[in-house]
Formats: structure tokens, C-alpha cells, sequence
């Protein structure tokens, strides 16, 4: 059976898997695709990984996860088959200032509450897309917070006393650069969107498609695959795999199928 995890992350974000290995588990899940969306960045993407990938057997598709915000509320968006054009390497590296911004607040806003980080433990912003996630897994390792959930749910989540959103880049922006780069904009993990009038928003812009299929989730399935048929939307799906932080969630939990993939890329 056709199966292709269209939503993944590697270390080049905040996965604990490299994209070789990523590829590598792919295959040892039977997996036929595969599309690693880490968070602004596609830094993941580079010939040697075609080319394992080709050897493998597993098939390589582009792919991205933006953060935007509709009138202050948090949206993802995933931009699949995109190229590497000045422009969206330039939104890229616009994201990565904003996270750095980002992270020196909340950096100093732990230090009011006697919580010392500093910022050269995060790591290199040059090596990785640093973000929440890295915090919280250094506030686990200081022995300040007993999981990552209970670091976002006391100290880095959004409405938490230390959470910085950081400047907001606006959907219709993100749309159009995706496009602009000859990719498509999906509407990521829907279900997070409560709100709504906010969903209804995203739904008037001019997305490619929506991801369907998602994590653990099957129960959303139904809904999403209604709208995404009501409004005209491609079809997604993957785990949201991030590797031994998030170890509920398995590659390969959640995926697309050959038609989808085939609406998607133009090929599987």
C-alpha cells in the first residue's frame, strides 16, 4: 500500500533525527514518500539526500512549515513542492531573525524568574531552526520542568507568563511566496484552529489545500476531507514526527495516499 508521511522534522528544526536517518526510518516504515517540513528552513534539502533517498527506495518530496498569525492568532502553514528561489530563501532567513528576537525574550523573561538559559546553549541558529521546543528541552534538562509539556504549559506556551509571539508575518504573505515559488500552501493541523472565524478567514484565501490526515487524530479525518471537498482544497497528511521529544508520535502514524500525493507533486 502507497503511504507518504508528508509532515515530518528533522534536526535542521527541532526533530532529533537527521534527514539521512529520517529517510532511513522512512524506509524501515515501509513508507513510499516522504516530505521533511521543518520550520523555516529547507536546509534539509540538498543533492546528497535525493540521492539517498533514490537509493532507498523512498521518494523525496519539498517541503516547509511556516508560523504566521491571523489578527494574533497562531497559524501554521505547510508550502509543499516548493524551489529554492531568492525570495523564499530570503523569507526563510527573515523567520530566522524573527526567532532570534523571539528566543532572547523569552530567554529574558526566564531570567526575571531566576531561570538562567544562555543563549549560546540553544546552539548555533546557523546549524538548526532554533525555537520553544529547544527551550523547553533545556529547562527538562536543568531539571526545572519534569516533561517539554509541562515547560510550555508553566512557562513558554502561548499566554504564559514567559511566551514572546515575536513580530507576525501574516498568512496572505506566506500564501503568496509559496506560490511564488512554484509550491503549494496548505492549511497545517486544522484541528488547532479553534476559532471560528478564523478558520473561516483561512478558507476565503487562496490556499492550494488542506493536511486531512494528522498525527493521531483519525477521528478529524471526516470533517477535514468535507471541507477540503466543499472548498475546492488539495488533500495532506502526515505524523508531525519530531523524533524522541514528541515519542508518542510515530513516522508514518499519519499519511497521504497515492492519489493525493499524485494531485499534489504531479508524481509519487
Amino acid at each position: 500500500m502507497y503511504r507518504a508521511d508528508l509532515h515530518c522534522h528533522s534536526t535542521c528544526s527541532d526533530g532529533t533525527c537527521t534527514p539521512s536517518e529520517l529517510l532511513l526510518l522512512a524506509k524501515e516504515k515501509g513508507l513510499s514518500g516522504l516530505a521533511i517540513t521543518d520550520h523555516d528552513t529547507l536546509d534539509a534539502y540538498t543533492k546528497k539526500l535525493f540521492s539517498e533517498a533514490k537509493s532507498l527506495g523512498v521518494k523525496l518530496f519539498i517541503g516547509v512549515e511556516f508560523s504566521t498569525r491571523h489578527k494574533g492568532y497562531p497559524v501554521h502553514l505547510l508550502g509543499y513542492g516548493v524551489e529554492k528561489t531568492p525570495e523564499i530563501l530570503d523569507f526563510c532567513e527573515k523567520h530566522q531573525e524573527r526567532r532570534l528576537y523571539r528566543n532572547r525574550t523569552i530567554l529574558e523573561k526566564l531570567k526575571r524568574l531566576s531561570i538562567i538559559i544562555d543563549e549560546e546553549e540553544l546552539g548555533n541558529p546557523k546549524d538548526r531552526t532554533v525555537g520553544r521546543p529547544h527551550i523547553a528541552q533545556l529547562l527538562l534538562e536543568k531539571g526545572i520542568v519534569s516533561s517539554i509539556q509541562e515547560a510550555f504549559n508553566r512557562f513558554i506556551g502561548e499566554g504564559k507568563p514567559c511566551f514572546e509571539s515575536g513580530e507576525s508575518v501574516a498568512p496572505e504573505e506566506t500564501i503568496q511566496i509559496i506560490q511564488n515559488a512554484g509550491g503549494k500552501a496548505f492549511i497545517a493541523h486544522p484541528h488547532l484552529v479553534r476559532k471560528g472565524a478564523v478558520l473561516n478567514a483561512l478558507l476565503s484565501m487562496p490556499f492550494d489545500g488542506i493536511e486531512c490526515y494528522y498525527g493521531r487524530f483519525n477521528n478529524h479525518e471526516k470533517r477535514w476531507l468535507a471541507v477540503a471537498e466543499r472548498n475546492g482544497l488539495l488533500v495532506s497528511g502526515g505524523s508531525d514526527f519530531h523524533g524522541t521529544v514528541k515519542p508518542h508520535i510515530e513516522l508514518g502514524c499519519s499519511w497521504a495516499g497515492e492519489d493525493d500525493v499524485l494531485k499534489l507533486f504531479g508524481e509519487t
